[in-house]
């Protein structure tokens, strides 16, 4: 009993311990200051686990739609002051990414089962579409793909979607590659596969042309004992004919057996693609093209780190600038120079 009491006293004296302590000391005036403008947390406020996406709707830059790890999907229309859970009866909880029609910014699609290779990671059950933003859903296949990297729509039909399917974890088989669909998901076709135990973990289009797309395969196996991050079918790709043929690229790219790889085209000139690599032994680094894919040239050594670069390795390309891009990690890093080098952001 003496217990029990002991909880709900501590919780009350607490706003007066903190009431009575000294407050900090003021800062001397040093005229303007945009100290304020730092970034900063601004929720889920309960713990949700991570936060694998995020899609900002084109025709509305206060909404937002999150993807969380392990919660779910969030919505915010007014720019993160506060959330709605949109996912909630929905068959799966682990949510790898979401990504809005820019079509028709009222539809969104979420694709389930994170995709990252921790023995805790939750499984997805396939890829959903809302047409209302978020109200309700519809489950439009690929049930046994268990973790989706990432969807792309096409800009001028939103019929036609690209989805990178990674697979199952814990064994081989199931749905993995890239999969098409031309008829808003009534049907799929699997357009890229390697072997049993190798997926795609990105998709990314060629902003100025949607005939033009890049993919990255990872090969991998998780066990209770280990992960088999990694082999010789992961690798970059392309098509030049909307994903009906792909060619590996390989000019200056890192041979053997490599793992994770995050992918980004410039926008601001789409002849130049960057590639975050993980090899053995989590070496690796950062490489850049400046002919669409057809040579390469490592920047960096700077990969992902944290407990293993198989929970990142995702990069974005900034929109105003070609030399920089910012790179997913523990904390966010940036670069300002192609990738010669990062500053934690």
């Amino acid at each position: 009993m003496t217990r029990l009491l002991l909880v709900p006293l501590t919780l009350l004296l607490s706003p007066i311990l903190l009431a009575q302590a000294d407050p900090p000391a003021a800062e001397e005036d040093s005229g303007p200051s945009f100290s304020g403008l730092e970034l900063r947390g601004i929720g889920p406020a309960f713990m949700s686990g991570r936060i694998s996406d995020i899609a900002v709707d084109p025709a509305d830059a206060s909404t937002w739609y999150v993807a969380v790890g392990s919660g779910g999907v969030w919505k915010t229309t007014n720019r993160g002051t506060t959330w709605s859970p949109v996912f909630d009866g929905q068959t799966s909880y682990s949510i790898g990414c979401v990504a809005v029609d820019a079509n028709r910014p009222g539809t969104v699609w979420a694709g389930t089962g994170e995709n990252v290779s921790g023995r805790h990671v939750g499984f997805g059950d396939g890829i959903y579409v809302s047409r209302d933003g978020g109200q309700s859903w519809a489950k439009k296949g690929l049930d046994a793909s268990e973790h989706i990297g990432s969807i792309v729509v096409h800009p001028g039909d939103s019929n036609t979607l690209f989805v990178a399917a990674q697979g199952p974890l814990w064994s081989g088989g199931g749905e993995r590659g890239v999969y098409k669909t031309t008829d808003g998901g009534e049907s799929w076709t699997q357009v890229l596969a390697a072997g049993p135990y190798t997926g795609a973990n990105e998709v990314v289009m060629d902003p100025s042309n949607p005939a033009v797309l890049y993919a990255a395969m990872h090969q991998r196996l998780r066990t209770v004992a280990s992960l088999v991050n990694g082999g010789p079918e992961s690798g970059i790709f392309k098509s030049i004919d909307g994903g009906d043929t792909w060619e590996r690229l390989e000019g200056g790219l890192p041979k053997g057996n490599l793992g994770k790889i995050g992918l980004a085209v410039s926008s601001v000139d789409t002849s130049v693609v960057y590639a975050t690599i993980e090899e053995a032994d989590r070496d690796g680094g950062f490489w850049r093209s400046t002919d669409g894919g057809a040579s390469w040239t490592k920047r960096s050594d700077y990969l992902s780190g944290g407990t293993g670069p198989h929970y990142y390795q995702e990069i974005f390309a900034s929109i105003h600038d070609v030399d920089r891009v910012y790179q997913m990690d523990v904390r966010l890093h940036v670069t300002d120079a192609g990738g010669a080098n990062f500053r934690n952001m």
